[in-house]
């Protein structure tokens, strides 16, 4: 039976996720904060090019992958720090996000998404009358 075919596992037997993607992946480090007005991913994707991103929101997860191409000379390394493969990452969003205007930009190797909260969930400022 080839390695990659599915096996059979017993219904009591607990076992880990498995992957389905080949290849290295390298999860991109993010930064993340709130304002009043949306959420915002800011991700390191070094190597990666725009026309490279792959930027989805499918089913209530928003998924981040950038490909990369291999480097490097064609002698052999003296010494190799930075590791070959594609970067990926998903999040689970919030309902209270308006998933309509989402949107992405790339730039110096970061992209930043930005995720818009539904006018319903902003803060409001109720004035107060005197009286």
């Amino acid at each position: 039976m080839p390695s990659n075919s599915p096996t059979r596992k017993e219904s009591n037997e607990i076992t880990a996720p498995e992957t389905t993607r080949g290849g290295t992946y390298y999860t991109p480090r993010t930064d993340i904060y709130e304002t009043e007005d949306e959420i915002v991913l800011s991700c390191d994707m070094p190597g990666v090019k725009p026309q490279d991103l792959d930027v989805r929101f499918e089913r209530g997860e928003l998924s981040l992958h950038g490909k990369v191409a291999p480097r490097g000379p064609s002698g052999a390394f003296l010494q190799q720090e930075y590791g070959i493969g594609d970067f990926y990452r998903s999040f689970s969003i919030q309902p209270e996000i308006d998933v309509e205007k989402i949107s992405a930009e790339f730039r110096n190797g970061v992209l930043t998404v930005r995720l818009p909260k539904q006018e319903r969930i902003k803060p409001r400022k109720i004035a107060v009358k005197a009286g």
